[in-house]
């Protein structure tokens, strides 16, 4: 690469045509490469991220800001809740955000009523967000405020007007099947689901991808188990489904439930994943350390939140131009110790009261 010269400690910050000089391009190349924007070759981005990196060149945002009319800030609306799915999804945004270039501004919302999330998206105009990031999980009815700014919905179907929206989904249905499909490959007859809060959007699309998968294999459909994710309606659940010994499979909306479940079942008197095999729903790391160790599938949350912040950001800086296409989410089964094949009836242990 050619050194710029003359560029010594007392030098003026170098500019972005100092950058295309050193690559060899034009500035309208270092700008595409800078913006993350299309229709740039691997090579050619490598050359002008190298002469960025020598040169010491950084965006000048505020003066982008001036230019453009945009503040490079994204808002987030999230549920106000430490539970690992939903805090592992803003961890993948803020750095899907950063990486883009933007700074992050994250509201979180009570328990998700529509007037919590008219305040919060107001919140975030006013503070002159660019796009926003709907996280939230529990949305009812239609929220009333009009937004002017592109809207990335993460797993949850658009609820309120704008300008315009992007819908960009986790794999909840396919990563469910995927669940229930694994139960009854190891030859269970049927499989029985605890599910989440039904105001949540996310349990309706793992309970439709378990009835899905049921309905493919001709599998019969067992009632419902309401849960609530926490361990204790788990738990709960445990005790109810102890004491029948039909059950021989449990796919559990959330890990928490799912470890809460198997807790109850053994103090019942039933073995896992002998007598009833178990799978859980998010793919946190913990639980791969009880007894037994939890068979679940992992959310893909880094590739959701990177997905949707390139489609939010392609609709922020180029807005007459179609959105690209979205990549399907990956799907991944960890297989650990909670299922195994059906007991033969000699075999299954008998439930004691609880």
């Amino acid at each position: 690469m050619t050194p710029v010269a003359g560029r010594g400690a007392g030098s003026p910050a170098p500019l972005s045509a100092d950058v295309a000089r050193v690559a060899g391009v034009s500035r309208k190349t270092v700008s595409r490469v800078l913006n993350n924007e299309p229709y740039v070759s691997d090579a050619v981005r490598q050359r002008v991220l190298d002469a960025a990196e020598e040169l010491g060149y950084r965006l000048n945002h505020a003066a982008r800001a001036l230019a453009s009319g945009r503040n490079r800030s994204i808002g987030v609306v999230a549920l106000g809740t430490a539970g690992y799915g939903t805090a592992m999804l803003l961890v993948g945004i803020e750095k899907a955000v950063r990486d883009a270039g933007y700074a992050l501004r994250v509201v979180n919302t009570p328990d998700g009523a529509p007037e919590g999330i008219a305040g919060a998206v107001m919140s975030l105009l006013e503070q002159g967000v660019d796009g926003i990031v709907v996280s939230e999980p529990v949305v009812e009815g239609r929220v009333s405020v009009r937004i002017d700014v592109p809207v990335l919905f993460l797993g949850a179907p658009p609820s309120f007007p704008s300008g315009r929206t992007l819908t960009v989904g986790v794999g909840a249905h396919a990563l469910a099947r995927a669940a229930t499909d694994h139960l009854l490959d190891l030859g269970h007859a049927t499989v029985h689901h605890l599910a989440g809060p039904q105001r949540w959007y996310a349990s309706k699309d793992r309970m439709e991808g378990w009835r899905a998968a049921l309905a493919a294999r001709g599998a019969q459909e067992p009632p419902v188990i309401q849960g609530d994710w926490s361990p204790e309606s788990g738990y709960a659940a445990g005790r109810e489904l102890a004491s029948d010994n039909s059950v021989t499979a449990v796919f559990a909306a959330g890990d928490e439930m799912a470890v809460g479940l198997i807790h109850a079942l053994r103090e019942g008197g039933r073995r896992v994943p002998e007598d009833i095999s178990v799978v859980g729903f998010d793919g946190n790391p913990v639980f791969a350390y009880v007894t037994p160790p939890l068979t679940t599938v992992r959310q893909p949350f880094d590739a959701a939140a990177l997905e949707g912040i390139r489609l939010l950001v392609h609709a922020i800086e180029q807005p007459e131009r179609e959105l690209p296409p979205a990549s399907e989410p990956p799907v991944e089964l960890v297989v650990r110790g909670s299922t195994a094949p059906p007991p033969s009836p000699q075999e299954q242990t008998v439930p004691r009261a609880v």
